[in-house]
């Protein structure tokens, strides 16, 4: 053994750390959600390993075989979804394979690619996590004993989101953001709502709403950009 990480993969999993002795590949591009899920992986004893795109997930899992895999759906360089077509398919398969959103309609989409259960964002709750995730191990996986139920909830810092909000207002100032609009609002209006920034979140949603009905963006996509910066100055809402 060299590593705590390698002693800690040895020892069988308990009440209080169901997910001890496992390793969860997360599959996200938000760092405040990235946060959130390492948080929660630490109070139940799992180790987690994140990539924040397709490309970096693909290269991980030639290395490694997690236990769990965790998928954003909505993705840089293309859907979540395809990757968990490609694991549930692989032989031998993870044993548990998870798709995540910010838009709990996309359950069915992570359910037909083939995905064994859905985390919808944002994701707080230590015990709905924990279960997300023990209901689909086989029997001998799970942890002896009666196990009490926490009613924990994890809190990201802050500049996680301040890290995430950086990122889109990088996209935003490009001269092709309204070729990106989608995967910004994807990605903006679920780290908002995951923030509970609901003022932000409803500057996304009336943009995603002109999208859709063809009207003028750039009043809204001018509001949203106005918003990202304010909360990035020091004196920022956040």
């Amino acid at each position: 053994m060299d590593t705590l990480d390698d002693f800690l993969m040895t020892r069988p999993a308990t009440a209080a750390r169901p997910l001890l002795g496992m390793t969860i590949l997360v599959v996200e591009d938000s760092r405040f959600a990235s946060e959130a899920l390492r948080l929660l992986c630490l109070r139940s004893g799992a180790r987690i390993r994140r990539a924040d795109s397709l490309f970096h997930a693909r290269r991980h899992l030639v290395v490694y075989r997690p236990t769990v895999v965790i998928v954003d759906l909505g993705l840089p360089d293309g859907s979540g979804a395809d990757l968990i077509a490609e694991l549930s398919r692989g032989t031998p398969r993870v044993d548990v394979l998870l798709g995540s959103s910010g838009d709990p309609g996309a359950e069915h989409i992570a359910l037909a690619a083939g995905a064994d259960g859905f985390i919808a964002k944002p994701i707080a709750s230590l015990a709905e996590f924990q279960a997300a995730v023990l209901v689909h191990l086989p029997r001998s996986s799970q942890p002896g004993g009666p196990r009490s139920i926490s009613e924990e909830t994890v809190s990201p810092d802050l500049i996680a989101y301040r890290d995430d909000l950086a990122q889109v207002a990088d996209a935003l100032c490009g001269e092709e953001r309204t070729g990106a609009i989608d995967y910004i609002t994807q990605f903006l209006g679920g780290v908002a709502r995951s923030a509970g920034d609901v003022p932000l979140s409803d500057a996304v949603a009336a943009l995603v709403d002109a999208r859709r009905s063809g009207g003028p963006l750039r009043p809204d996509l001018a509001r949203v950009a106005a918003m990202v910066q304010q909360r990035l100055t020091p004196t920022g809402p956040i």
